[in-house]
Parts: structure tokens; sequence; C-alpha cells
């Protein structure tokens, strides 16, 4: 028995179209306000539409990780022969149990056990030294936050993360690959302090009041 029901979308336009009803994995970082682009306020004010999503699909960055994702999920799949890799273009998993929740996954995952998981995908430039303090022993948290909304929406037993970290230093180019991986079992006391934030942001959208603002740590 699944967790959540597929949406499937014929066109990228549908799918982004799609994405803006409920809390996607993008979202859920603003919703505890560990999003570096977005409040929690802003984001509310997104979902409750009296105020339109900054389109950023131009960005070059936007484009490169984009264009990047199926070369770097072909190379994950020679990297680590051990699991199963599916991926779904343009699907929307929703949760059964609290429908504003979804998800639109990277990759499939299926280990050797038969056990289920997700694959995400991040291309990042690092521009200075503190950026990749951000990613030296763990992920930064707002993508922590992603991954974590995921394995609520899917139920799934765990994910990888593979990040491509971009350098480029006296003009010579550097691509750093690294891989994180996430048990389940190691972060259910954060996926109930998650659920219980984006259940309660929920109901502030579904009432029309706007929640206090949270402050991110500085």
């Amino acid at each position: 028995m699944s967790d959540f029901k597929v949406f499937p979308f014929e066109t990228e336009k549908q799918w982004l179209k799609g994405r803006m009803i409920g809390i996607g994995g993008s979202d859920a970082s603003a919703v505890v306000g560990l999003n570096p682009y977005k409040s929690n306020i802003e984001l509310f004010e997104e979902k409750i539409g009296r105020k339109i999503p900054k389109d950023i699909s131009d960005k070059p960055c936007v484009i490169y990780g984009k264009k990047a994702e199926e070369y770097i999920r072909e190379l994950f799949k020679l990297d680590y022969p051990e699991y199963q890799v599916s991926h779904h273009e343009y699907h929307i998993l929703q949760s059964l149990e609290y429908p504003f929740m979804q998800a639109s996954l990277d990759g499939e995952l299926v280990d050797q056990d038969g056990r289920k998981g997700i694959l995400e995908i991040k291309t990042t430039n690092i521009l200075q030294s503190m950026q990749y303090e951000k990613w030296k022993d763990r992920i930064p948290d707002n993508y922590y936050i992603q991954v974590l909304h995921y394995l609520l929406v899917t139920g799934w037993q765990f994910v990888v993360l593979r990040a491509h970290l971009n350098t480029e230093w006296g003009g010579e180019k550097r691509t750093t690959v690294k891989h994180y991986f996430i048990e389940r079992s190691d972060v259910e006391d954060d996926l109930k302090m998650l659920l219980e934030e984006e259940k309660k942001f929920w109901e502030y959208v579904e009432s029309g009041r706007k929640p206090p603002l949270i402050l991110p740590e500085i």
C-alpha cells in the first residue's frame, strides 16, 4: 500500500502549475524559516494567491541544474550499480494522509534489500569557501528539510543526495562530487517536527490568517 498517489503531467507547464498547489519540497524549508531565498510569510502569500512566485527558470544556474540532472542520474547509476534507479518526468506525488504535501523526485531508488528510497540531485556553484563549509560534513539546512519532506510524502526508508559542487579558480573549473546517505530511522524526530510545522502552516493557509514570521538563525 503506497502512502501517496501519483499525478502524471504531460508537459512541464502543466507540472509547474500542479506544483503550485500544496507544499512541495523546495517550499518546506520556507515553512520552518530555513530557506535563504524566501520567508514563511512570502510562501504564505504565494499559497493564498496574494503573490506570484518569482520566475527563476531563466537563471543560468537553474538551467544548468535542470540540464545536468539526467546526466548526473546516469553517472549515479554507473557509480552505484547496487541501486535500481528510475525516474518519471513531470510526476507529482501527493500524500494520501496529508494531501497538501507533495513531491517531485529526481529519482526513485530500490536497494539490494528491496527497500525504497529517494535520489536527490544538487548542482551548485561554490563562489566562496564559506559556501563549501556548508557542504563539508552535512547538507545545507534547506536541502535537508527538502529531503525530509520527501520522506514524509513517500513513506520510504532512505535518501541518497548527490551533490556536484562546481568551483572556478584561476581559470580552472573543478567539480567535487559528494554523496550523503540519510536513513529514515536516524531522522524520526526531525520528521515529526517538520510534519507538525507543515500542518500548522497549512492551517494558516486554509484560514487565510498570516503566520508569525520565522526569522532564520544567523
